[in-house]
């Protein structure tokens, strides 16, 4: 799972393996070493909640966690729906908006970086 930040968004990108994962046992979590020592480590999960009715996230202790209702969250991982957005109100007019997407192979190949079990891209011809 890959997650991207910047200024008040959250976007995260799923390989076809995860989304299983996520629809089988309701949860997917990353770690990001940051430093040497175990306290720098990011930590990015999301979770199928059966109490949520909208989708979340939280930062506790080094850890994103990012809740999707469990029928929606079900209906994006068994459907060729690509993608889940919203923006989660903090007030007084602010906002975080997450996005939550099946990750596309890129139409441009990209050294160092494994697309094996990325999603075929709907713009490549030769699929």
């Amino acid at each position: 799972m890959k997650i991207r930040m910047s200024e008040n968004s959250l976007r995260l990108r799923l390989m076809q393996q995860e989304v299983e994962q996520f629809n089988r046992e309701g949860k997917v979590m990353t770690a990001t070493h940051l430093g040497p020592s175990l306290t720098q480590i990011l930590r990015y999960s999301l979770i199928k909640d059966e109490g949520a009715e909208v989708v979340t996230a939280t930062f506790i202790s080094n850890n994103i966690e990012v809740f999707v209702p469990a029928k929606l969250g079900e209906e994006w991982a068994q459907t060729n729906r690509v993608g889940l957005d919203v923006q989660m109100p903090f007030g007084e007019g602010r906002h975080l908006y997450i996005l939550i997407e099946k990750d596309f192979k890129c139409l441009q190949e990209r050294p160092h970086e494994d697309e094996s079990d990325a999603f075929p891209n709907p713009l490549d011809m030769k699929c």
